[in-house]
């Protein structure tokens, strides 16, 4: 049987991640796993410095932290309250590269992540994070499309 002991939920802090995390948790208990609660904050700074000052920049980033702090103390206050298995983390990056890594420094055994099921042009720009994670992880990955939960 396959040993599930660490699991990797990549967070967006959206309503979409509070449909999913029951599946991590009901997962969790049933493998006896410590669940890793990823939430990556966008570099803005690959975007350039051509469009918005380097000061006002680095504040929304800091801002940008400030605010992912305060909705995964929500997500863990009300959602995880009952799991003494978890542990969380805000990074900043490109979302599916910070996944890798963390999968690769914690070990993970396997990832839980939800998708938005993005078409057309809209994928095309903002690429799928969910894709990319599915075609290049190293463990299982079970996705979840949230619009799809009854």
């Amino acid at each position: 049987m396959a040993e599930i002991k660490k699991i990797l939920f990549p967070c967006d802090l959206t309503e979409n991640s509070s449909k999913i995390l029951p599946y991590v948790l009901s997962v969790s208990e049933k493998y006896d796993s410590m669940i890793y609660l990823l939430h990556v904050v966008q570099d803005l700074n690959r975007w350039g410095k051509v469009y918005i000052p380097h000061a006002s920049m680095n504040t929304f980033q800091k801002e940008a932290f400030q605010g992912a702090e305060k909705a995964l103390d929500r997500v863990c206050d009300e959602q995880l309250e009952s799991c003494p298995n978890f542990q969380r983390r805000i990074v900043s990056g490109d979302p599916a590269t910070e996944i890798f890594k963390t999968i690769e420094s914690e070990d993970i055994d396997m990832v839980i992540m939800g998708t938005h099921g993005r078409k057309g042009l809209e994928h095309t720009i903002f690429g799928s994070v969910a894709e990319n994670v599915v075609k290049k992880s190293p463990v299982p990955v079970m996705t979840i499309n949230p619009y799809k939960l009854k």
